[in-house]
């Protein structure tokens, strides 16, 4: 990847802000996202579970173990989220090929740490777990640079053309997790993350080759957590004007079929840190 680096810079040099618009030409798959709540200190707030489509089916409650004077009998009846209908978005002009397979991608760069952890099934197989796929995230630092693109943002800083850029592979249980920091922002886009999941890859030392993208989207985070963490340091460090969630060109506001993350606070503050979980389905066979 840092071989292109001079490259990436001389084709971003002098260029506006690139904007990220809905691409009408991508193709549209099926794919099942679910976990849209926010977990915070003082209470859970649900952010919405809007689908286009959504698939449900009527389920009765399991029942609680009885004792004392409980009733076996008593149960109730739930609606479950089964599978979501959604569509694939650009994965904008800040990706590069051969991302880094690892854990952390934060290398150097200061900010609220993210502790993501994805569960990948696949719809194709009654939405079984997807394992020995490649999750691979890539996401700007506080000040809206990307790794490889820097000064597109109007910011000087040193570019090794991989920070925040990264990915790694689904287990048995078609789960993986990456630790990040939370992103800054840049005029035209809301805070996100970029992700793709490829299929068939041959890991090498530190990354991949070949494969199969089968799956593009973005992450989006809760607004208002989010406004607590661009007014701490170092992201108020940021001038650029933020856009804001509900005024996103990608984000259509449907919750977690959109991609927006189930946060959890590891703190009491902001500066301590979140969990951010999201169960991403997609069909395997394209």
């Amino acid at each position: 990847m840092t071989g292109n680096h001079e490259q990436h810079q001389q084709q971003n040099a002098g260029q506006e802000p690139a904007k990220h618009r809905r691409d009408k030409s991508v193709q549209r798959r099926r794919v099942l996202i679910g976990g849209g709540t926010v977990a915070v200190a003082g209470g859970l707030a649900v952010a919405g579970l809007a689908s286009a489509d959504p698939l449900s089916t009527q389920q009765p409650t399991p029942k609680a173990a009885t004792s004392g004077t409980a009733s076996a009998s008593a149960s109730a009846t739930a609606t479950t989220t089964v599978c979501t209908l959604t569509a694939e978005v650009t994965e904008g002009p800040y990706a590069l090929d051969g991302a880094l397979v690892r854990k952390d991608i934060r290398e150097d760069k200061e900010g609220v740490e993210v502790q993501y952890t994805f569960t990948v099934v696949d719809t194709a197989n009654d939405c079984a777990p997807l394992a020995d796929a490649l999750v691979e995230i890539w996401h700007c630092d506080s000040l809206g640079e990307y790794s490889g693109y820097v000064g597109g943002n109007g910011h000087d800083e040193e570019d090794d053309g991989t920070f925040l850029r990264g990915g790694q592979t689904t287990d048995e249980n078609g789960q993986c997790s990456i630790t990040s920091i939370w992103p800054g922002h840049y005029v035209s886009r809301a805070v996100h993350v970029h992700m793709r999941v490829h299929t068939d890859v041959t890991l090498t030392d530190d990354s991949y080759t070949g494969g199969e993208v089968i799956h593009t989207g973005q992450l989006f985070f809760d607004a208002d957590i989010n406004a607590k963490i661009q007014a701490v340091s170092p992201y108020s460090d940021n001038t650029t004007t933020e856009t804001l969630l509900k005024d996103d060109s990608i984000y259509d506001d449907a919750g977690a079929s959109s991609g927006l993350l189930t946060l959890t606070a590891l703190g009491t503050g902001v500066s301590d840190g979140y969990t951010a979980t999201l169960t991403v389905g997609v069909d395997s066979t394209g």
